[in-house]
Parts: C-alpha cells; sequence; structure tokens
C-alpha cells in the first residue's frame, strides 16, 4: 500500500511538471493596475491581450461608481444563505427577468458561479437512462460535468455534424432501451480557437433525432448577435436551444452566471441543482452591479462596435502577415506558431520585456506537440496603436522562431 501523496512526487501533471520554471511568470502571472487595455507586469507597463474584459465595463468610470455605491449599501455577505433557504430577493427576480427577456427565454435563473453553474445543469439534467452527446473540445466545466453522468456518454469530433450524427444513432439505440433522453452540448464560442460551434446545424438535426441542446455562450454573450445576445441570436437560431448558459465574468465583467430555458425547465433546476440548493446566493453587490452591465450592454451598442472595430483590425493585420488564426469566427484571437514549450518560453519573456506585449501561452497538452498557441483577447479599451505595436512585435518574434534564434537560447538554458 502506498500513501496517497506518493503520485504527487512522481506526477506532479501535464502542466504541474513546469512549475518551477514557468511560477509567478508564465503560470500565475501577477498583472497590477486598473483592468485595460495596459497594466502593469513585471515592473513594466505592457499591452494587454488576455483579459476577456469584451466591452470593457471592468474599469469604466459609471461601472465603478455604481459598484462602489452598491458595496456601500449591501456589503459583501447579504443575502446569507442559499437561494432555497434565505438567500432569495427581489433583486435576484428582476436581474432573472431582464436576462431571460434579453436573450429571449420564457425564465432565467441567476447563479453564483458559472464553472460550478454549468457543472451542476448538467448533473441536473440527465439520470442514469439518459444519454450525453458533447463536442470533444468543450470546456473543462462542461467535461467535468458529463464525468459526474453514471449513464452514456460519448463526443462527437469538434464542430463535425457528421460526427454528430454517428453518434446520435447510437444515443438514440441507447436511449430506447433505457427509455431515457438524449442531451446534445456545445459551445456558442470555443473560448481557445476562437470557433463559433455550428448551433444552427445542430439544430437542424431535430427533425431526424430527438434530444435536447444544451449550449455555454460564455465567450458568445455580450459580443455576437445583433443586439448582443449571443452565438444563437448570430446564427437566428436562439428558438432552438433548449438551456443557453453565459457567465458575468466576460462581458459582463464580474463575477457569476445565469441559465435561461421554458420556465419548466427553469422552475425544475432551482430546486435541483445542487451548487445553488446548497452554497450561498450570489451576493446583492454583485446582482445589482449585473443588472448595472446589462443595462448598459442593451444600451451602449457602441461598446460593441468599438470591440468588433479594434478584432478586425488586429485579425486583418495578423492575416495579413500570413500568420495562422486557425478558423476564428468571433473575437477569441488565436496565433498558431511551429516550436516546442522551450522556445515558447523563450519567445514569450521577450515578448512580454522587450516589446511591452501580454498575451496567455498555450502549449501542449492543451494543443498538440510541436505547436505554440498566442492567444488575445480583443475589447473595446485597445486602440490602433495597441494593434500596431502588437503587429510589429509579432512579427519580430516569428522571424527569430524561424530562424532558430530562439532554440538556441532555450538550448543554452537547459545546458547551464
Amino acid at each position: 500500500m502506498n500513501d496517497l501523496f506518493d503520485k504527487i512526487i512522481s506526477n506532479k501533471g501535464p502542466l504541474g511538471k513546469y512549475a518551477e520554471v514557468a511560477e509567478g511568470y508564465f503560470a500565475f502571472p501577477k498583472l497590477e493596475g486598473p483592468i485595460s487595455n495596459r497594466m502593469s507586469f513585471n515592473g513594466k507597463k505592457v499591452i494587454t491581450w488576455s483579459v476577456n474584459d469584451y466591452l470593457g465595463l471592468a474599469n469604466h468610470p459609471e461601472i465603478r461608481d455604481f459598484d462602489a455605491q452598491a458595496a456601500k449599501k449591501y456589503g459583501s455577505a447579504y443575502p446569507m444563505g442559499a437561494r432555497l433557504m434565505s438567500g432569495h430577493t427581489d433583486l435576484h427576480e428582476k436581474l432573472e427577468s431582464e436576462l431571460a427577456d434579453f436573450v429571449s427565454k420564457e425564465k432565467a435563473y441567476v447563479l453564483n458561479f458559472g464553472y460550478q453553474g454549468i457543472l451542476s445543469t448538467i448533473d441536473s439534467l440527465v439520470s442514469k437512462n439518459d444519454v450525453i452527446v458533447y463536442d470533444i473540445d468543450c470546456h473543462a466545466c462542461i467535461v467535468d460535468g458529463v464525468r459526474l453522468h453514471v449513464g452514456k456518454r460519448f463526443t462527437f469530433q469538434h464542430n463535425d455534424i457528421n460526427s454528430l450524427q454517428i453518434n446520435l444513432e447510437r444515443a438514440t439505440k441507447i436511449a430506447e432501451k433505457t427509455g431515457g433522453g438524449i442531451l446534445v452540448i456545445s459551445e456558442g464560442v470555443f473560448g481557445m480557437r476562437g470557433e463559433q460551434g455550428k448551433i444552427k446545424e445542430i439544430t437542424e438535426l431535430k427533425s431526424k433525432y430527438k434530444f435536447r441542446l444544451l449550449v455555454d455562450d460564455a465567450h458568445g454573450f455580450g459580443t455576437l448577435g445583433k443586439t448582443g445576445a449571443g452565438a444563437g441570436e448570430e446564427q437566428g437560431v436562439q428558438d432552438q436551444i433548449d438551456v443557453y448558459f453565459a457567465t458575468f465574468a466576460k462581458s459582463m465583467a464580474s463575477t457569476g452566471a445565469f441559465i435561461a430555458a421554458d420556465e419548466m425547465i427553469i422552475d425544475f433546476l432551482k430546486y435541483n441543482m445542487r451548487s445553488q440548493v446548497f452554497a450561498k446566493s450570489l451576493q446583492m453587490q454583485l446582482v445589482a452591479g449585473a443588472l448595472k452591465r446589462l443595462e448598459m450592454l442593451k444600451t451602449k451598442p457602441e461598446l460593441r462596435t468599438k470591440l468588433w472595430d479594434n478584432v478586425n483590425a488586429l485579425q486583418t493585420g495578423l492575416k495579413e502577415q500570413n500568420f495562422d488564426l486557425g478558423t476564428t469566427q468571433s473575437c477569441v484571437t488565436p496565433v498558431f506558431l511551429k516550436g516546442d514549450i522551450h522556445e515558447a518560453f523563450v519567445m514569450v519573456k521577450e515578448l512580454r520585456e522587450k516589446y511591452h506585449i501580454f498575451c496567455s501561452i498555450v502549449v501542449y497538452p492543451v494543443i498538440p506537440k510541436g505547436l505554440i498557441l498566442l492567444r488575445l483577447i480583443p475589447t473595446s479599451s485597445h486602440n490602433i496603436d495597441d494593434v500596431n505595436e502588437t503587429l510589429s512585435a509579432f512579427s519580430k518574434i516569428r522571424s527569430k522562431l524561424e530562424d532558430g534564434t530562439y532554440r538556441k537560447i532555450a538550448e543554452k538554458v537547459k545546458m547551464a
């Protein structure tokens, strides 16, 4: 018999094994100062492309003032308790009503956190006789929700409708035997690569297969669609999404989330979502703040216009320089380069220290070996100077990556 902690010593995990060289710089970096297009890192001002503050609300003066007043009025504790017991208020109901109306659903339910919210939604919607079919590239919160399911579950290849149909055939045969149903899960926008989920094509399969559709639209809510209602609105099929989920952590620049669906579904989830039944209600200052943010989302379309001006300037500039952006169809701007993790570390350090550009770095096992992903998140807070400086810096670092400069530096570091 081994000690439980023996495995921690021998195997720190695919990312943890780099902790010694990554901690505090590549992993758990400290960005300081007001959330904006330029923040402080390692003692320098850097152009910040790694904060999901799409509409620039995090440090918007109206929001800052409103949040301060809400904190003064409510404090950070009220209401105490779970919604079911003592944490329910008129303001929670008002926010839910406005969110439901905004995303064209009968009813909504406000959640205390996004990650555990979507996880608990999945857990509540399915029983052992049901079958889950989900996109293989779904976010970790969805994967963890699916892991709780004791029944059958299948993945379909990313955005591959033929693969989805094959798995719906399998799921249908099983559900016919068990007497259960089928839940299909996709994302409105896949946050790593920026592609929209093929929601329209998925909903078209409802004429052939019997299933319900859950969409996690964390990156689409507030950024896509005529009004900002998300990927379903963008693709013209919002009414075909059975359960719609979005977080407040991105376009709303806050904490919390919500689900929206037909009234009977929301009423069921309210009484069965363990993450809400047995956990504290979203604090009133955050509920009030979410109402203010939703108001600004609806009444200030210029924020979304500025966001997309910056997105288009950045993505067009990168494409003109022949950078590989994959198949992004959203604000998420992935830049794919060829190299290993050691080259990536050297390159990103120079990007931050010499060129004062801060963006997220993604390597294996999140993406295939031999690839480096630099992930940029444009916001309405950015400007054309930010874009031009970044385009110039990216051109220079790519040249050094391709001519082997970073490889040589990495080898010297390893030898030392």
